[in-house]
């Protein structure tokens, strides 16, 4: 498995294969902002935003392909550039095709996208995903993610229905440091 960093141009280029990778996820159940029936168009149109995002500097995005070059994922990080949060980002839409889930693409992904956060300086990532059948909070558990918390009715799965979110966030090292000795705060909560 191939596992590489997109530009915007070639983000545009494989606009047909990241839109049939969106398409198979949904149709398959992962809950990734998308609910059925999905209008290719729109989906079209989102990775035309994302390519934007990426050409810009504000996204990162990577994909993983198989030996023969066909797509297996993707996964994006979204760069905080407000001056106080340019030491975090945002996990979003970590996409694996339904036949190759379980075998390793979705831990490659984020891997990758771990790796790029670091060299950036991001040494905070958060993330949000369903609590229905179509999340992945024992995915993000199982990498070393700490649950925050959740939100009631915050997103449609692709069948329509309402679910809670789930939020999780890592600290990683700093670029150089040890990770040995790294573990995540557990979360409190602030009364107000």
């Amino acid at each position: 498995m191939k596992v590489e960093l997109l530009s915007g141009t070639e983000t545009v280029r494989l606009q047909g294969e990241l839109t049939a990778l969106i398409i198979d996820a949904v149709e398959h159940g992962a809950s990734i902002g998308f609910t059925l029936p999905l209008v290719r168009a729109e989906v079209e149109r989102y990775w035309q935003d994302v390519a934007g995002e990426v050409a810009a500097g504000r996204k990162i995005l990577i994909v993983a392909a198989d030996e023969r070059g066909r797509l297996l994922g993707s996964a994006q990080l979204s760069l905080e550039s407000k001056a106080n949060g340019r030491h975090r980002a945002e996990v979003q839409k970590v996409i694996v095709r339904h036949v190759a889930r379980g075998h390793g693409v979705g831990a490659a992904l984020m891997a990758r996208l771990e790796q790029e956060a670091r060299a950036g300086g991001r040494t905070v990532l958060v993330l949000d995903t369903s609590t229905g059948s179509g999340g992945a909070t024992v995915f993000y558990r199982r990498l070393g993610y700490s649950f925050v918390g959740s939100i009631p009715n915050f997103a449609a799965n692709p069948d329509g229905r309402l679910v809670a979110n789930a939020i999780f966030y890592k600290l990683l090292p700093a670029r150089g440091a040890e990770t040995t000795n790294l573990t995540a705060a557990p979360a409190t909560a602030v009364a107000g």
